[in-house]
């Protein structure tokens, strides 16, 4: 089996492979019997970089769902729960985000989603009104600042 088809059928394998043909290839092994999938190892590492931006996205976009969980509801059972969360949400986004991503964060989309996220009613009762636009900015998250 090709490792082209490999990909598509076991990505696992085909990671071990390829990474078994890079470390040759690195330590000056002429490999003779097969090439690196030059074209899946390309569109992989570009995927790492957007899957990293997603996560830190997710995160934030919790995070923010959280604080409008406690605006909403500020006299809730659950506020404890909601900053502790969110802050975690935080804390995580913080972790792994990286200096490139910050020209690919929008902050006000970010917090459309979280807006959207928001549920009608917690424990029968209706949200108080929320900010219709993000109260922080991105460093505000990124530092762990929030409701």
């Amino acid at each position: 089996m090709a490792d082209t088809d490999l990909y598509d059928f076991d990505i696992l394998l085909w990671s071990e492979r390829q990474a078994a043909l890079l470390r040759q290839a690195a330590d000056g092994v002429r490999v003779n019997t097969e090439a690196p999938d030059w074209p899946n190892i390309i569109e992989e590492i570009e995927s790492v970089g957007r899957s990293e931006l997603n996560a830190v996205q997710s995160l934030l976009v919790q995070a923010l769902l959280h604080d409008l969980k406690i605006a909403a509801w500020p006299q809730s059972r659950d506020v404890p729960h909601w900053r502790a969360e969110g802050r975690g949400f935080r804390d995580d986004a913080a972790a792994a985000f990286t200096p490139s991503m910050r020209q690919r964060i929008d902050v006000a989309k970010l917090y459309q989603r979280a807006l959207h996220r928001l549920p009608d009613s917690m424990d029968g009762q209706p949200p108080l009104p929320v900010l219709a636009t993000c109260p922080n900015t991105l460093d505000e998250l990124l530092a762990g600042s929030g409701t």
